[in-house]
């Protein structure tokens, strides 16, 4: 199920969205102007490195710094990776950012990113591979957008085979399928490591995103009619 986009829309204009796309796009087009080696000392530079934090040699060796806690979300490691982690913060950010409000939405985003990381490095604290992505924040805007908007309609594409579709899937149904592969993928990756994807780090910011949710519809009662929503406060 890859999706397309969703079916609610938006009062204002995402801003903060749109900043944070731009800033991956500048970083990673500045990746693509380093030559092998260079990439390579940047993603452990500026990727999130959890033997960074417990292994001593490790340490030593890359120098203690909290900056790969928030700059590895603006690291990617390829086409691949940059263009599905936008299109997806894409469709499902721009109405968090609608109910949060500008400012607040950056912040959720960051600490989304943070908590995610810290998920995963619980996971894998000795790890001396970077993690590198912003899918972690990402994940905590999916989780926000699962318990705000749950009667959206999330319309993706279906693949049976060499045949496809477009189906539209209530966001509760997609967003919950999605994380439950989240956690059973970090359920296999733990008895057999064999994958680098941070499966932890989704689902802890997914989980973030649900509670800030949470919290944030205390604030007001959301009421759908079709397509159309409002807000009281």
């Amino acid at each position: 199920m890859f999706p397309l986009y969703d079916t609610i829309p938006s009062r204002r204009k995402p801003y903060v969205l749109y900043a944070i796309i731009v800033a991956n796009f500048i970083v990673f087009f500045y990746e693509l102007s380093l030559s092998n080696r260079e990439l390579l000392d940047f993603f452990y530079h500026f990727g999130l490195v959890p033997a960074r934090f417990t292994v001593p040699k490790v340490r030593n060796k890359l120098g203690f710094s909290i900056l790969p806690w928030l700059s590895h979300m603006f690291v990617h490691g390829g086409w691949a990776h940059i263009i599905g982690n936008m299109w997806f913060l894409w469709i499902f950010g721009d109405n968090v950012e609608d109910a949060m409000g500008h400012g607040k939405f950056l912040g959720f985003y960051f600490l989304g990113g943070i908590f995610a990381a810290l998920v995963n490095f619980i996971f894998a604290p000795f790890s001396t591979t970077p993690m590198v992505g912003a899918s972690g924040a990402i994940s905590a805007i999916m989780g926000a957008y699962f318990v705000l908007f749950p009667h959206s309609r999330i319309v993706s594409l279906v693949f049976f085979f060499v045949f496809f579709t477009f189906v539209e899937i209530p966001a509760f149904v997609y967003l919950l399928f999605w994380f439950v592969m989240q956690v059973f993928n970090g359920l296999i990756s733990v008895a057999m490591p064999i994958s680098n994807v941070a499966w932890w780090a989704h689902a802890g910011g997914f989980v973030f995103g649900v509670l800030a949710g949470l919290r944030l519809r205390k604030r007001y009662y959301t009421y759908w009619t079709g397509k159309n929503y409002y807000y009281w406060w």
